[in-house]
């Protein structure tokens, strides 16, 4: 970003005067369907804000304090709303940063062949008993039953369903396989004590995709394909993640590793090998191993967020359910598993966690819910008469850099000053800032844009906004 604000500051001060915007007719605001020529405007959001603490606490922590900072900022700026101990109302803004994150997923899960389904979140006692987890998982499980008695679960996870779908199928050859399934939906959890807001809920959302594989070699293969894929999005979020060895834990199989987001108040805690670069849980070591299990040099320790897990499962569920498929030979074979978790609520808290300030949300560039942040002048100000010409640049924005269509947010509650929309868009974390200052009313008029990642300001033309914003990435 530092070298598009370089070459912004190099463009040549474009003509632009206020008399050429006169073939632009008024609009009127509304947040909806942008297509309709019509604009999103900040006043339409629902974005309950600055709630009181006696509002949050007594759902939120019985100790009386809001534990992180995630936490804290996604309650404050109104982007989740506590329901009940561990659960939470998702608003308008961490629904759309979800929607982008899911896309990303979608483009790196379908990159390597994955399949997308949606399974039921009602799952039935007697799958769970075929494999011995309905009584394993204990409390865990959310149990229920039906007016006829029959008893179910709300699905943690979908290791028993797909395996049951697969094994359904009358035929299936090797050379159909490998299958990668996957899907983005709620899961449930009976959480002893949740805490952390949406790092550690009894209700959230999880990417699951479950894979079969014709050979334990392919199988290893397809792990190592989904455990690059992973990491490629955590990069294109700017998320350093560490990839280290788990404890295969209730989920099973012969190998795991998690996905962890260094941060202080992670609860997780591992260990890494600057040396030779070995990365482990802290759980899978003796607990007082200092030394690398696999150069002998000295281990660093950490805490960390869980992002993402993954596990080879082998045969342990399709010999349970008989998921077979035909082999060259014609001979019937178990398919070899694989089981990879995202936990989306997770990734979206957590970045907010270790990307962010005391004050103010920071976003992955990508999944924040509007790239661009319009700010008018305040009504009854000297500045007023730029209004319009922020209202023509807002047109002139969506029509001109087609990826930003619906990502450009119009601060229309122009009873208050530039200044205090201005520190509520720092605190929101918009990408870039665009405000309509003294300097517009210059012939030709200048526009102030904030990078707020970066905290650089520049003054460009109307022309200056546009080359500057066509190079922004959205998914």
């Amino acid at each position: 970003m530092e070298g598009l604000l370089s070459r912004c500051r190099a463009l040549p001060v474009l003509a632009t005067c206020s008399h050429q915007l006169s073939g632009y007719g008024p609009h009127r605001f509304y947040h909806c369907d942008p297509e309709r020529g019509k604009r999103l405007v900040l006043s339409r959001v629902f974005q309950p804000q600055n709630l009181r603490e006696d509002q949050v606490l007594p759902l939120e922590d019985r100790s009386g304090n809001l534990t992180c900072k995630s936490q804290r900022l996604m309650l404050q700026v109104g982007l989740i709303h506590p329901a009940s101990p561990g659960c939470y109302h998702l608003l308008p803004y961490t629904v759309r940063a979800m929607e982008k994150l899911e896309r990303v997923i979608d483009q790196e899960m379908q990159a390597i062949g994955g399949q997308k389904v949606n399974m039921p979140s009602l799952s039935p006692a007697e799958l769970w008993r075929a494999t011995n987890r309905w009584d394993l998982m204990g409390k865990e499980l959310l149990r229920l039953r039906d007016r006829h008695g029959k008893e179910y679960c709300l699905g943690p996870t979908h290791e028993e369903a797909v395996t049951a779908l697969v094994a359904s199928q009358k035929t299936m050859s090797y050379k159909q396989l490998p299958f990668l399934l996957y899907q983005v939906t709620r899961k449930f959890r009976d959480e002893p004590r949740p805490r952390f807001g949406l790092l550690r809920g009894r209700e959230f959302y999880m990417k699951d995709m479950y894979t079969f594989d014709s050979s334990p070699e392919a199988a290893r293969h397809t792990y190592g394909l989904v455990c690059e894929a992973y990491g490629s999005l955590f990069r294109r979020l700017g998320l350093r993640c560490v990839r280290v060895q788990a404890d295969v834990g209730s989920i099973g199989g012969t190998a795991s590793h998690e996905f962890q987001l260094p941060a202080d108040i992670g609860e997780d805690r591992f260990a890494v090998c600057p040396s030779c670069g070995f990365s482990a849980n802290t759980e899978t070591l003796r607990s007082s191993q200092t030394d690398c299990p696999a150069c002998r040099g000295p281990l660093t320790k950490a805490r960390g967020i869980e992002v993402g897990h993954t596990f080879y499962l082998g045969t342990k569920y399709s010999s349970i359910f008989n998921a077979q498929f035909t082999d060259a030979q014609g001979k019937p074979c178990l398919a070899e598993m694989g089981c990879y978790g995202l936990g989306v609520t997770r990734i979206l808290a957590a970045a907010i966690e270790v990307l962010s300030t005391e004050d103010c949300i920071r976003w992955p560039g990508l999944l924040a819910p509007y790239q661009v942040c319009l700010i008018p002048p305040k009504k009854g100000s000297k500045e007023e008469a730029a209004a319009e010409l922020m209202g023509h640049l807002y047109d002139l924005i969506t029509e001109a850099v087609p990826q930003l269509h619906g990502e450009v947010l119009l601060d229309d509650r122009t009873h208050l000053t530039i200044g205090n929309r201005l520190k509520d868009a720092n605190k929101f974390g918009y990408p870039f800032v665009i405000i309509a200052g003294k300097r517009a009313l210059e012939d030709p008029a200048h526009f102030e844009v904030w990078s707020q990642n970066t905290s650089e300001v520049v003054f460009l033309t109307r022309e200056g906004v546009t080359e500057f914003l066509s190079q922004v990435r959205v998914v």
